[in-house]
């Protein structure tokens, strides 16, 4: 499996940005799909996680009101639409997919592949 996100950049904060994660691959048992990020020194953070089948999402709680995340189960591809941005959430965001039975939305280790991540820089 392979996912390949695009969309980062560079906004102001209060501004907009919507990251795409697509899926390539053996994806029939692809249970869910999520977005972390990392800012420099700190630890992988869960953002975001949607579960495919039902639809079912979970937000970190410094994100949730400004980030959504949705699917398009035909494409097998996950958005993270991003506003009100603020420098905070400055960081390489990462996509990543689970495959196993018990689903933990925003703990990292319950995912079994990851993006190659893509760059968002708030300035202030």
């Amino acid at each position: 499996v392979q996912l390949v996100e695009s969309g980062g950049g560079s906004v102001q904060a209060g501004g907009s940005l919507r990251l795409s994660c697509a899926a390539f691959g053996y994806t029939y048992s692809m249970n869910s799909m999520a977005w972390f990020r990392q800012a420099p020194g700190q630890e992988r953070e869960g953002v975001a996680a949607i579960y495919m089948g039902g639809g079912s999402t979970f937000y970190a709680d410094s994100v949730k009101g400004r980030f959504t995340i949705s699917q398009d189960t035909i494409k097998n591809t996950v958005y993270l639409q991003m506003n009100s941005l603020k420098p905070e959430d400055t960081a390489m965001y990462y996509c990543a997919a689970d495959f196993g039975d018990i689903w933990s939305p925003l703990d990292r280790d319950d995912y079994n592949y990851w993006g190659q991540g893509t760059q968002v820089t708030v300035s202030s």
